[in-house]
């Protein structure tokens, strides 16, 4: 049965929007702050900064299964690979580029849905796949062959839609609460980041800029932490255990036009007019769907079936 969507979830849904406003815009603090320092000495102090504040949240898996626990930990090791294809892709493309790319896990996470979970997608989830693919064609100017950068934030993109499907079925637990679940997830970036640093790039494990030198690194990385780790994975981990992946997926589909304006105004990049028709379908698509979706739920149509049969009755 599809989830029901009631009125309560009006405020989660405008903090589902502050998330696609602040990740949208962490694709051109990255790109600044990988200027100062490598890519997985980021990744290793942006949530091992996370995982410090979040640490006393750890005491409620206590109560736990054991199956949820290894959900969560799956999504944990999903988690490190969406940040490590994500930042090395912002790395070699366009911060605008990254963002809209990402996007297409609108696309993705309904498949994903119904492959993990057995919810089938609604006829409006499959008009907006199509209008995102259509989206992405005009991204790449009327072709699809994405570079190094690219095809890694296409990736990011897959595990993003495996990712909020795994801890949707471990939060389905109700002794995981979401600040604990994002505790675990930062843990496991952060170490898989100094492992990963240590065995095969020791190049990127270096000496951490200093205050006084780089401020401009430090008011990057407060911004990484507080706002895009923080907030933003709480708010994605609550919303996903009360909502169903793909609805959480449609509202933060906004995050492409977010991202693009910040990269055009602060990073100075620019995009050709079919880029900027394709990132707008994309996003026209996840409200379009998220609209028709709350205008025409499961149980209501249900409602109307059964009233019609007992009218004929």
């Amino acid at each position: 049965m599809p989830d029901q969507h009631p009125r309560w979830l009006r405020g989660t849904d405008l903090l589902l929007l502050a998330v696609a406003l602040v990740w949208g815009t962490s694709y051109g603090v990255v790109k600044h702050a990988l200027a100062f320092y490598p890519v997985l000495g980021l990744l290793a102090l942006r949530f091992g900064i996370t995982f410090v504040l979040l640490s006393p949240a750890l005491r409620a898996l206590r109560g736990a299964r054991l199956s949820s626990l290894a959900g969560v930990f799956v999504a944990g090791a999903l988690l490190f690979g969406i940040f490590l294809a994500e930042t090395f892709g912002v790395l070699l493309t366009q911060a605008s580029s990254a963002a809209f790319l990402i996007s297409l896990c609108v696309v993705l996470t309904p498949l994903v849905e119904w492959a993990l979970l057995r919810r089938r997608p609604t006829r409006a989830e499959w008009v907006a796949a199509a209008l995102s693919l259509v989206g992405a064609w005009l991204l790449g100017g009327g072709r699809f062959a994405p570079g190094r950068g690219d095809a890694l934030v296409l990736l990011a993109a897959l595990l993003r839609a495996l990712n909020v499907c795994v801890t949707k079925r471990a939060m389905r637990d109700p002794a995981l609460k979401p600040l604990a679940v994002t505790a675990v997830q930062a843990g496991f970036v952060s170490c898989g980041s100094i492992v990963m640093a240590l065995a095969f790039a020791p190049a990127q494990w270096r000496p951490l800029p200093s205050f006084d030198a780089h401020p401009a690194f430090w008011i990057s990385m407060l911004y990484l932490v507080i706002a895009c780790t923080l907030f933003a994975f709480f708010v994605q981990n609550y919303a996903v255990s009360r909502s169903s992946p793909t609805r959480v997926a449609l509202l933060m589909g906004s995050e492409p036009a977010f991202g693009a304006l910040f990269a055009c105004v602060w990073l100075g990049e620019r995009l050709p007019v079919s880029a900027w028709l394709g990132g707008m379908l994309i996003v026209a698509a996840s409200l379009l769907a998220t609209v028709r979706w709350r205008r025409a739920p499961a149980d209501a149509a249900t409602s109307w079936k059964t009233l019609g049969r007992a009218s004929a009755e």
